[in-house]
């Protein structure tokens, strides 16, 4: 027998208003396990916010759901009008549909991300964490998902023709617009007038991206564009301290930690731009000697690639992606913080006057008005002169404790040369061109040349603080911000901020402590460690280092060795394990590369140290303490 086209249309008819039932229980359905996200996200506190999370909450979840039917099942209704074929395709594709739904809920309340790459490789992967575990209880939910909606489907096909008397279609569809386009213009309004108790909610559910129309509102006279900008520097200036808790909890101190006397002095030498390798008898030999008499960490890592970084980590012990926040508070250093209160003179000494805005914005920003000025051009005789500053300021402080920090910068700008004596030939001074036109081992003979200078200007000041008995009661931690990379890698890297290979990451890291026997260390260790390690055994901080760094003592590394370490910014994250690194974006994709910095197509992250960094990523932020507790 051959269907009529009345028949297939009376056939199509019935499977869209069967469709439109069983899209609605659907969406009640995923309403319902969405209450998870509401749950995990917390509930809002101002009426406004309670009603936008509502709004969204229905409207967000029906959209959802609705445009799965009208992308899927909507036009697969006319290709397949067996009804029990497509009942059956429709029950496959909500079943999936949920299970993902489920899914992204369990990635969301563990790691508070939706789901991505990342996280499915956290999910597929074979080793026992606490998101596997999930994973596999899926095995037995997906099952009941499956029966769950061959029973809706089923009971809506039988009650089809008493549903269709009810005449509530168009009633339920403006009850679900409404909520839809209400929430978005809310979340227009709080973006333009900076409403975070409704713009913080923007990631709380899957697929959610809110409407913004500054640009609409300024065109039409809603939003005053120089105003705006005005609020927001305003705002910027006084964030309250939802946004990052640093440190968690007060700090305490052992209660004969302060009286302590004589106090010992601390003094920073950061050398800009030194790799770990320079620190040898060839390039560097007197800080190579000094480094063999006093604590030497041959495995030492920056917390970026980049100065910016690379310096918060080293004062703030926290990960680069937490600098934002930090600079958005205003929030100084704890070791700063610390030596203060604790009565200590701070000195700043610097060949290019600190003109990075870490120093500036965040790590010195209210010390910086007393830091002598080093007007020369030549970078040389700039360290030089700086050194020399530093060397005046320090023999005034007898009795007074003091913390002083010096910056030279010959090494980062080694193109520039300077007036010093240049063992290493040939190198860049001597040809002609730029630099992008040189040979490698121009370049890298010029960069040994810088190095050797710095190591000559340093190595005269440790003999001149030795000689004056200095030394006995200061200790000095000597290092960089972040390495450079003469393309050892073979990806056509040069510099810094390029990659996250050792080149670019490993420096030098040297400590002078006084009573401390030399001793070599060939554990991974962090800039992440140095505030602890002072906070803890210079300055005689009880608290547990977790509440605001995180690293560890450095003292502490030989019992225990770490397993990874951490370096990166708000853009990536490294995570540096033996016989690999692990580079992860913002976004959640990840590539591995082996020890040598070649990339491992097959290479696969180890989930339990992820999930260990994502939680550390996270950690100091409110929203994941509440989700702790």
């Amino acid at each position: 027998m051959v269907d009529t086209g009345n028949s297939y249309r009376d056939k199509v008819s019935q499977l869209i208003s069967w469709g439109h039932w069983f899209t609605f229980f659907n969406i009640i359905a995923v309403m319902l396990i969405g209450t998870r996200y509401v749950y995990s996200s917390g509930w809002p506190e101002t009426p406004l916010a309670q009603t936008y999370q509502l709004l969204t909450w229905i409207g967000h979840f029906g959209f959802l759901v609705f445009a799965l039917y009208i992308v899927i099942l909507f036009p697969i209704s006319f290709a397949i009008p067996s009804q029990r074929l497509m009942r059956l395709f429709a029950v496959i594709v909500s079943t999936l549909g949920i299970t993902l739904l489920i899914v992204d809920i369990y990635a969301f309340e563990t790691l508070h991300l939706h789901l991505n790459l990342l996280v499915w490789e956290l999910l597929i992967s074979g080793e026992n964490t606490q998101i596997n575990a999930h994973w596999q209880t899926l095995f037995i939910v997906v099952p009941a998902i499956f029966f769950l909606e061959v029973a809706i489907a089923e009971w809506i096909w039988r009650s089809l023709r008493r549903l269709s008397r009810k005449r509530v279609g168009v009633p339920i569809a403006l009850a679900f617009s409404l909520c839809f386009v209400g929430s978005h213009l809310i979340h227009i309004w709080a973006d333009a007038f900076f409403y975070s108790p409704v713009t913080s909610q923007r990631s709380n559910f899957p697929l959610s991206y809110p409407m913004t129309a500054k640009t609409f509102m300024e065109k039409h006279g809603f939003l005053d564009r120089q105003e705006y900008q005005k609020r927001r520097a305003e705002i910027r200036k006084r964030q309250n301290s939802d946004d990052i808790l640093y440190p968690l909890e007060k700090l305490t101190f052992n209660n004969n930690a302060s009286g302590a006397e004589p106090k010992q002095n601390l003094l920073f030498i950061m050398v800009d731009g030194l790799r770990a390798d320079m620190l040898n008898p060839i390039v560097m030999p007197g800080m190579d000697s000094f480094a063999d008499k006093n604590l030497r960490f041959n495995k030492h890592y920056s917390s970026s690639n980049d100065t910016m970084a690379g310096i918060f980590g080293l004062f703030y012990g926290l990960p680069g992606n937490y600098a934002k926040s930090i600079r958005a508070e205003g929030l100084q250093p704890e070791l700063l913080m610390t030596l203060k209160k604790e009565g200590y003179d701070i000195g700043l000494f610097s060949s290019n006057n600190l003109d990075n805005p870490i120093y500036y914005q965040s790590v010195f920003s209210d010390s910086l008005k007393n830091m002598p000025t080093v007007n020369q051009p030549n970078v040389s005789l700039a360290d030089k002169k700086a050194v020399e500053l530093l060397t005046d300021w320090v023999e005034n402080h007898d009795k007074t404790p003091w913390f002083s920090f010096l910056q030279l910068s010959s090494v980062d700008e080694y193109e520039k040369g300077g007036d010093y004596k240049k063992p290493f030939r040939p190198a860049l001074e001597d040809h002609q061109g730029s630099v992008a036109n040189h040979s490698p081992i121009l370049l890298k003979n010029s960069y040994n040349n810088a190095a050797h200078y710095a190591d000559g200007l340093v190595s005269e000041l440790m003999a001149t603080l030795s000689s004056k008995g200095i030394l006995d009661n200061t200790i000095v931690v000597f290092t960089s911000d972040h390495g450079v990379e003469f393309n050892e890698t073979g990806s056509n890297s040069w510099g810094a901020n390029t990659n996250y290979s050792r080149f670019q990451l490993q420096v030098p890291m040297v400590i002078h402590w006084p009573g401390q026997a030399h001793a070599a260390q060939n554990d991974y260790s962090s800039h992440l460690d140095i505030v602890p390690t002072l906070m803890e055994s210079m300055l005689g901080v009880s608290s547990p280092s977790y509440l605001y760094a995180s690293g560890r003592n450095l003292f502490e590394l030989t019992n225990t060795p770490r397993k990874w370490i951490i370096a990166g910014d708000s853009r990536d994250i490294a995570v540096v394990q033996r016989g690999n690194t692990t580079i992860v974006d913002k976004f959640g994709n990840y590539h591995v590369y082996d020890s040598n910095y070649k990339l491992q197509p097959d290479g696969k992250p180890q989930i339990s140290v992820l999930m260990q960094v994502m939680h550390e990523l996270k950690r100091f932020y409110p929203n994941h303490q509440r989700e702790q507790n």
